[in-house]
């Protein structure tokens, strides 16, 4: 397939200036009008960046309604949204919070972007389809296997109703990577024997205890430090690679339907995010090492570290029989320059792929355009998940058994009392709890859980 051709079929040729001029396909919004209306699920830094970004296509769209589990945190983005954009929002009273508040956000718009914490990522997820509502959420699509098999179906779904699907693997929206795929494609260094792909750096934010706080507030506040919420780094952060590695060693499955790798073996730990260092560290792990294996026998080698002080790394190469190369270059293997990105063409100049993403999908919904990164997404978030899965257990793990055997992180069983009575939400206990048998208590006020950390040889993976 020739370069132009490729982001042809890929929807990707035009640049910042896409949308003038279109009119919106029918079915594009709910008001019969010109305006697309959104709404934003889950209020943080992300979320209110995703809102900035949408706003950044220059597209004829409002934000209508907002949604986060927190009442402060959806006033204080509603505020804060006002601030933005004040032509781009009418909230009137659409600022909704609470476990349930997700739904009525979503009931009010044509697009809805969902950027919570990925543990409920697969239910919003879901709900929004049924709803007929186009979609941009964040990655990773989900924490566990439960909600990877939830996240494809609702995949078919969207497809079946034509709709829009965005996913914040924006890798997939940046020239170098597109590029870079294309030229391999094309047999530019050979056959992909393997690639290696990092996200080592330092650590993450970490937020204290609030007075009140019971124990489901403070996990949701520090969602990244819990498996049931994140997945853990690798889930969470190093997906972004893993997505890059999926996407290159599955060069057939241009959907990426069935893009991913069949079996790993892994090991991960704490060194450094554990007690008493960080008092109030969570339950998971700061590395993670991965040897990925594909059906046609190529490999990806995988790192991901929180550790300060450290070696960092965030690049993804690929090494083929002819040569090796990463985003925006390839070489042959004596080291001589095979191709590299001519970043001065007008096509690659482009806005940032967290605001090209948004331009696109503003694009094609507008011009009733089926495009779905459901797909590719939620193979590369259970890769992820496939990678955790094998270290914590200290078992080389089938594809097919972590996908039908997997067991639960998020309590998927507590939902529907929480949506019968959305107060229970945060009354429950999580599924991790503190540790209250440490021969040697913590002092007031700090929290630890080292008894829920999983131990390889001991950490039961399935159902």
């Amino acid at each position: 397939m020739k370069r132009r051709d490729f982001l042809k079929s890929t929807g990707l040729v035009a640049g910042a200036s896409v949308l003038g001029g279109m009119s919106v396909a029918r079915g594009a919004n709910v008001g019969g009008d010109d305006v697309i209306k959104i709404a934003l699920v889950g209020c943080g830094g992300r979320g209110r960046g995703a809102v900035a970004d949408r706003f950044s296509a220059k597209d004829n769209v409002k934000l209508v309604a907002i949604a986060d589990a927190f009442e402060a945190n959806a006033k204080a983005a509603a505020e804060a949204f006002q601030n933005m954009n004040p032509d781009g929002v009418d909230l009137g009273d659409r600022v909704f919070w609470g476990f349930d508040a997700y739904k009525k956000a979503i009931d009010e718009c044509d697009q809805a972007l969902i950027v919570t914490s990925p543990g409920f990522r697969p239910i919003h997820y879901k709900y929004a389809i049924e709803q007929g509502k186009h979609v941009f959420m964040e990655k990773p699509c989900c924490v566990d296997a439960r909600g990877y098999k939830m996240a494809m179906e609702t995949n078919k779904l969207a497809d079946e109703k034509g709709l829009t699907v965005v996913v914040g693997f924006q890798r997939h929206y940046e020239p170098q990577y597109m590029q870079m795929v294309e030229q391999i494609k094309e047999g530019k260094i050979g056959d992909i024997m393997y690639s290696r792909v990092y996200w080592n750096g330092d650590g993450i934010w970490e937020r204290g205890r609030q007075e009140g706080d019971t124990e489901m507030m403070y996990q949701m506040r520090n969602w990244y430090h819990f498996n049931w919420l994140c997945g853990d780094g690798i889930v969470e952060q190093h997906c972004h690679n893993i997505d890059v590695a999926n996407w290159v060693h599955s060069l057939g499955d241009p959907m990426g339907k069935n893009a991913h790798p069949i079996k790993c073996n892994a090991m991960g730990g704490r060194e450094v995010r554990k007690f008493p260092r960080f008092k109030n560290s969570g339950h998971r792990y700061d590395h993670y090492v991965c040897e990925f294996t594909y059906d046609d026998g190529s490999q990806m080698f995988s790192q991901c570290r929180h550790q300060g002080n450290c070696w960092n790394n965030v690049s993804e190469t690929f090494y083929g029989t002819k040569g090796m190369g990463g985003p925006g270059w390839l070489d042959d293997r004596a080291g001589n320059q095979v191709w590299r990105i001519d970043r001065n063409k007008p096509e690659n100049k482009v806005p940032g792929p967290y605001q090209y993403e948004h331009h696109m999908q503003a694009k094609w919904i507008r011009e009733g355009v089926k495009h779905n990164d459901g797909w590719h997404a939620a193979n590369s978030s259970m890769t992820s998940n496939l990678g955790r899965m094998a270290a914590c257990s200290g078992k080389e793990l089938t594809w097919d058994d972590a996908v039908n055997k997997g067991a639960d992180e998020f309590p998927y069983d507590e939902v529907a009392k929480w949506e019968k009575d959305p107060n229970l939400f945060w009354e429950t206990n999580p599924p991790v709890m503190p540790d209250t048998t440490m021969p040697v208590l913590p002092k007031e006020g700090e929290v630890i859980y080292e008894n829920s950390v999983p131990v390889p040889g001991q950490w039961k993976w399935h159902v």
